[in-house]
């Protein structure tokens, strides 16, 4: 699935302004939670497009991998301020596990991507032997279909002239 660098941008400045307009009016920091966890969510994508983009070699997605660059350096800032903003209200313990979630599903993600790229090599691997067996079986049908053509005429040829008799 190939993600679109500029909706994933627009995705995540959309969800960093969200947290920013909620943190100045929320009471307590358990109403930001939707918010941030958008904010998390939007940074897991546009990271991920970032890097598609990067890899793809495109010009124009060239330039989206570096405005995302650019916005996921600001989701960092205002991570650093929303961390400062849990431990002003004695919440710090909160913020680390949210971290500690964020990493652990990072991990999950990348073994998910790994087991998903092994999934496919060996789905291609199977192709692959499906198609040397296809190609096998072709070459041992012309083959067999030759050698019984080739009987074939040396039967007719033989009953024409008569050959070893």
């Amino acid at each position: 699935m190939i993600i679109d660098p500029i909706t994933a941008l627009a995705g995540l400045q959309s969800a960093i302004s969200v947290v920013k307009k909620a943190s100045k009016v929320a009471n307590d920091l358990a109403g930001l939670a939707p918010s941030i966890a958008k904010m998390f969510d939007a940074k897991s994508v546009a990271t991920k497009a970032m890097v598609e983009a990067k890899r793809s070699g495109n010009k124009s997605n060239l330039g989206a991998a570096l405005q995302i660059e650019m916005a996921l350096d600001e989701a960092k800032r205002f991570e650093a301020e929303l961390m400062l903003l849990f431990q002003a209200t004695g919440r710090a313990d909160v913020w680390n596990k949210i971290k500690q979630r964020q990493q652990q599903m990072d991990i999950e993600d990348a073994h998910l991507a790994r087991q998903a790229k092994a999934e496919e090599k060996k789905k291609k691997e199977e192709e692959a032997e499906y198609m040397a067996w296809a190609v096998a079986t072709v070459v041992i049908v012309m083959f067999l279909g030759a050698v019984g053509w080739g009987i074939a005429e040396i039967q007719d040829l033989c009953a024409k002239s008569r050959c070893g008799r």
